[in-house]
């Protein structure tokens, strides 16, 4: 077998229990009332923020260095 085709596999099987936090996540919500569905959602706007950043950061330093050796 291929490498790529083992990560693939690797990769979709452990999806499956990401999935599954949804459901926990939902039924908290539930039960907590307004506030407690304010403070789930800033802490998920919290961690989607983080990849970003690096993502950013990463681009930045790559065409900053693309631009120095260009000229």
């Amino acid at each position: 077998m291929s490498k790529k085709l083992i990560s693939t596999l690797i990769l979709v099987f452990f999806t499956f229990g990401v999935f599954s936090q949804c459901a926990m996540c939902r039924a908290v919500v539930e039960q907590g009332g307004e506030e407690m569905a304010e403070g789930i959602n800033s802490g998920i706007i919290y961690l989607m923020i983080f990849p970003y950043l690096i993502i950013g950061t990463a681009l930045y330093f790559l065409y900053r260095n693309w631009k120095k050796r260009s000229t």
